[in-house]
Formats: structure tokens, sequence, C-alpha cells
């Protein structure tokens, strides 16, 4: 699959949503460093204005189901791009349809009203296979971005090393890796906050990016979460220890969980943890193939020179 042109292009002013968030403060830096003139919207009672990442940028707090904050907001930004890194923080239905669809909505109208002419949204490669709420949240407002007439990028990258990184302090204390079945049920290609903000970066204004979804990983090959153990005791210098945990687990705490779901938010809300779970634990972070439904390593465009082993390293020399 051939590789977007990400050139740096003329300075712009650009409204980031969800800037206080982890690939949010990586493509602030990178917008920043870029020239741009930047507007960090941040959610209200968010302490993200103190955080070094957006030295440089203007923040500004918002509620993000104040329609008429956010469309006062654009009026004084006046950006010629909004992007949105917004995302759910929990994943359960309420919160991904308030965060994901709703706020994202809120946004898609106030920067039409302030006359943005492109909106970039980072996605997620999941929802290619949607079986959660928040995935269809996504894909909803993915449509209607699509249908609305501005012009538009969605970005829906692989895994986080952030997302990748819980066990690194498990491993160095001495415990066992925890892997689902054999460990190699899934794959993917992480990518870097750094390469990813710079990818963002690169769709603005770039004729290539308009109009498109845009997966994007990080470099190959792509790894299982076995890879990733084998990775971490390397590094440490320490014997492979795993322990395997069946996603069979998560099917079933389901089921028990779903029996009460009908009359009690709390039942129906950990329900969709176990059903995020199992996903995580059975499904790949990849490109699925079109022709034959399987996800393709080969299919999955890599972008960016900085490794998941490059990452695990600076974490164990610093902890």
């Amino acid at each position: 699959m051939a590789q977007l042109n990400t050139a740096a292009t003329p300075p712009r002013r650009i409204l980031l949503a969800g800037a206080s968030g982890t690939i949010g403060r990586a493509v602030a830096a990178r917008l920043v460093a870029d020239g741009h003139r930047v507007t960090a919207l941040l959610r209200a009672g968010s302490a993200g204005a103190d955080l070094p990442d957006l030295a440089g940028a203007e923040c500004v707090l918002a509620a993000l189901d104040d329609a008429p904050g956010l469309a006062r907001i654009m009026a004084e930004a006046m950006p010629d791009v909004v992007i949105s890194c917004i995302a759910s923080r929990s994943g359960a239905p309420q919160d991904a349809q308030a965060i994901d669809h709703a706020a994202n909505a809120a946004l898609l109208g106030a920067a039409q009203h302030a006359g943005a002419q492109q909106f970039i949204l980072l996605s997620a490669i999941c929802v290619q296979k949607p079986r959660l709420a928040f995935q269809h949240a996504k894909l909803a407002f993915e449509a209607q971005l699509a249908a609305s007439g501005i012009g538009y990028t969605v970005v829906r990258p692989t895994a986080f090393f952030k997302s990748l990184s819980g066990q690194v302090a498990r491993v160095k204390a001495g415990k066992p890796f925890l892997i689902f079945g054999d460990g190699t049920l899934t794959r993917c290609k992480p990518i870097s906050d750094s390469d990813l903000a710079r990818f963002i970066a690169g769709c603005i204004d770039n004729p290539a990016a308009l109009g498109r979804i845009l997966p994007i990983g990080g470099p190959g090959p792509a790894i299982s979460l076995r890879d990733q153990g084998l990775m971490l005791f390397e590094l440490l210098g320490m014997e492979p220890r795993f322990r395997s945990v069946s996603p069979k687990l998560f099917s079933y705490v389901e089921r028990v969980l779903a029996l009460g779901a009908g009359v009690s938010d709390w039942f129906a809300e950990k329900a969709e943890y176990a059903r995020i779970a199992r996903y995580y634990a059975t499904e790949s972070m990849l490109v699925i193939d079109p022709a034959t439904g399987q996800y393709s390593a080969e299919l999955t465009p890599e972008y960016g020179g900085e490794t998941l082993r490059d990452h695990y390293a600076r974490l164990i020399a610093t902890r």
C-alpha cells in the first residue's frame, strides 16, 4: 500500500481537541514545532494547560457538550483545520455515545459554522470489525463526517505504545508476562506517539489525505503478545516466564454480568468492559484484507522509525 507523503505544510490556524491526552499532547507539540498557530481545546476541569507539551499553544477550556461554548471558541480561533483526538475514557456505552459521537458532532458543527476547511479525526483500526459500543459510536461519527461536505481525513492507528506497556513494571519485578492462549492469537504494528503525531500533522492541507480513511501502523514486522513478552525479557536479561489466561474467561464474566444488564446500568457497563477485554484478547490490530476477511500485516501501512523495542528500553532505563 502506497505511503502518504507527509511533507511539512505552511503555517495554519489549527484547533486541536483532546489536547491533554497522550496522543493529543504529542500532536500539539508537533504542530507548534511545525510553526502552526494552535488553539488547544481542553475539557473543562482539565489541568492540561500546565503540560509542557502544550507550551506554545493557546489553551482554552470547554465542556464538550456545550455547543454554544464550542461555537464561541471556534469563532474566536477561526481555525483553518480542526483536529479531534478526543475519545471516551472508559468505552462504556453512555460515555462512548457522549464523546466518540456527540462531542465530535458538536465539534464538526462548530467547525463548519466557523468556516474550517478540513476536519482530521483520530479514530481506531478496530472499527473495521465493530463489536463494541465505542466502535459503533466512532463509525457513526465517521459516517457523519464523510457526509458533512467538509474536507475530511480519518486516521485509524493500530496499537499505541502506551497500551502495550502495562506489564513492563510487572516483568521487571520478576512476575510472569500474561498472555492470552499461547500468546499468538493477535498481532499488531504499534506506532509511537511522536510518529503518529507527525503522520497526523502531515495530513494537513494534503490532497492525498482528503476524503480518505487512512489506517497506519509503526515500523514492522507485526508482533504478537508473546513477541512483546520475549522482547521485554531479553531487554531485562531475564529468562522468559509466561502465564496464560483463556479469553473464554471474559466470555463467562460477560454472560454473568449480562444477566443484570437489563435492570442495572452498573451491570451493563461491566458487561461491556468484559466484551472489550475479550475483543482485545482475540482480535488483531491490523488492516483486514477485503478479499479474504483476514487480518493482513502486508496491507497494514507502516510509518515512522521508532519501535516498541526502543520504547521498552527507555521505560526499563527510567523505572
